[in-house]
């Protein structure tokens, strides 16, 4: 996910995606634990689209 993107999405798209993406990591921590992860490197990445999305959540809590 680009930031781009993110500054075209509205306040509650961005609510909404957060939300995704913390039970998407929550699934791709319980399929690591199971054994059944076949690409470790998607806990980073989704880890970091948060951190984004979170990024831009409180950029736009300042601008305000």
């Amino acid at each position: 996910m680009k930031a781009q993107e993110l500054h075209n999405m509205t306040d509650v798209e961005l609510s909404k995606k957060l939300s995704e993406l913390k039970s998407e990591l929550f699934n791709l921590r319980f399929r690591l634990a199971s054994g059944q992860l076949e690409n470790p490197v998607s806990i980073r990445t989704c880890k970091k689209d948060i951190a984004r999305v979170n990024t831009e959540i409180r950029a736009r809590e300042l601008k305000a």
